[in-house]
């Protein structure tokens, strides 16, 4: 089991993180940490015309939050933040809820599916995410009406 949830894949996304570091002008930023694990992200976003244009991630979290962070990066630049939030919701579906993986641009997660049975793993997964929709909607200033905390598992 211990191999389905750290497969060559998940090591693979984890050791080519894509955008690592810091912007040096963001339109905003977010900082997530998961309660449980103490895993940390911090992400900078641009956004012009409800787009982001331009993203960096400090990732400090388990291979699995890194994995989830390294797909994020990959695909967020050109998203907007329905995109964010839906792959959010999405893969959070897929940890407690035995929903569908992602689709789309975001559809990679889909390889994080056997943290389902990982709880305590959740948070990290989730985190990259959750910082992400933060900063963005910080940068396009759309108020969040959804309630949605990284650290509960």
């Amino acid at each position: 089991m211990i191999d389905d949830l750290y497969s060559a894949k998940i090591l693979t996304l984890v050791a080519n993180m894509p955008r690592a570091g810091r912007l040096p002008a963001p339109q905003a930023s977010a900082e997530k940490t998961a309660k449980l694990c103490g895993s940390r992200i911090v992400v900078d976003v641009v956004v012009q015309d409800g787009k982001v244009v331009d993203y960096a991630q400090e990732v400090s979290a388990c291979a699995l939050g890194q994995a989830a962070a390294a797909i994020l990066g990959a695909n967020v630049v050109g998203a907007e933040l329905s995109d964010i939030e839906l792959a959010r919701d999405s893969l959070r579906a897929m940890l407690k809820a035995n929903g569908s993986p992602p689709a789309g641009r975001f559809a990679e997660l889909a390889v994080l599916e056997p943290v389902k049975d990982y709880p305590a793993r959740h948070a990290s997964t989730l985190l990259a995410f959750e910082a992400t929709v933060e900063a963005v909607r910080k940068a396009t200033g759309v108020g969040e009406t959804r309630t949605s905390t990284a650290g509960a598992a």
